[in-house]
C-alpha cells in the first residue's frame, strides 16, 4: 500500500465530483443541524452531551472528509457512482425487511417511550444523525482497519482484507445496540436485535462496496424514516 498527500491532491483533481457530492451532503445536514440548534431542541444532547451540535458536526465531517480521501485516493470506495436513481430507490427500500424485523421485536417486549427523537424533530434529525453514523461506525473504522491489515498481511489479497474488515465493521453497532437494551430484555430479543442489525449493517457495507457510500447513505435514511420517524410516531399511540 503507498499513500501520500499527493496522491490525495491527485485524487481531489481527479474526482471532484466525488468530494462535491460529500460536501453537498455535508453541508445538507450540516443545515438539518443548524435549524435544531437554533430552535433550541435538544435532540443531540443524549449524544453528545453539552457539547456544542455544530462543533461536533464539523468534527464528524472534518474525520468523514480525511478517510474519504484516503479511501478515493487508493481506488477502494466511492462517494457516487453514478447510475439510475430508481434503481437507487429500489436498492434502498430493501431496508424495510430488517424495519420490519425492529418492529416485531418492539411489539413484543416494547422498547422505552423515549427510544427516538420526537416528531416533528425527527424529520430533520435523523438524516442527519444518519450521516454521522455512517461516518462514526463504519466509514471512520474501516478506513483504519483497511490501513492497517493491507500492511500487516502483505501476502492476503486486497479483495480478502476488505471483506476481513467489512465483517468486523457490521459488527460495531449490533455490539453497541444490544449493549444499549434493558437489562431486563429477554436473551431472544437480544439475539433477534444483533442478528438483524448485524445483518442490515452487512448489507449497509456491501452497497457501499458495490456501489457508493450515497448508497449506504440512503439504506439506513429509508430504514430511520420507517423505524424512527414514522413507526416512532406511531408506536407512542400503538405501544403506550
Amino acid at each position: 500500500m503507498t499513500f501520500s498527500m499527493a496522491k490525495i491532491a491527485e485524487s481531489f483533481s481527479s474526482d471532484r465530483l466525488q468530494y462535491l457530492v460529500f460536501g453537498g451532503l455535508f453541508l445538507g445536514c450540516a443545515g438539518l443541524v443548524a435549524i435544531l440548534y437554533f430552535s433550541g431542541s435538544p435532540a443531540f444532547r443524549r449524544f453528545i452531551g453539552s457539547m456544542n451540535p455544530l462543533l461536533a458536526w464539523f468534527l464528524v465531517g472534518l474525520l468523514g472528509f480525511v478517510c474519504m480521501a484516503f479511501l478515493l485516493a487508493q481506488g477502494w470506495f466511492l462517494v457516487y457512482k453514478a447510475g439510475d436513481l430508481r434503481e437507487l430507490f429500489l436498492r434502498s427500500s430493501l431496508a424495510v425487511l430488517f424495519v420490519v424485523i425492529s418492529i416485531w421485536v418492539d411489539l413484543k417486549i416494547v422498547f422505552p417511550a423515549d427510544m427516538n427523537v420526537r416528531f416533528p424533530e425527527s424529520l430533520a434529525f435523523y438524516p442527519a444523525i444518519s450521516f454521522a453514523v455512517e461516518i462514526l461506525f463504519h466509514v471512520l473504522p474501516l478506513t483504519l482497519l483497511l490501513v492497517l491489515l493491507t500492511s500487516l498481511l502483505r501476502n492476503v489479497s486486497h479483495e480478502s482484507i476488505v471483506w476481513i474488515c467489512i465483517a468486523m465493521v457490521a459488527l460495531l453497532e449490533p455490539v453497541f445496540q444490544v449493549g444499549l437494551m434493558d437489562s431486563a430484555s429477554p436473551l431472544w430479543a437480544r439475539v433477534v436485535v444483533g442478528c438483524n442489525l448485524f445483518a442490515f449493517n452487512l448489507a449497509q457495507l456491501y452497497l457501499f462496496k458495490r456501489y457508493d457510500f450515497v448508497s449506504m447513505y440512503a439504506f439506513r435514511l429509508v430504514y430511520y424514516l420507517v423505524w424512527h420517524i414514522v413507526w416512532g410516531y406511531f408506536r407512542l399511540q400503538v405501544l403506550f
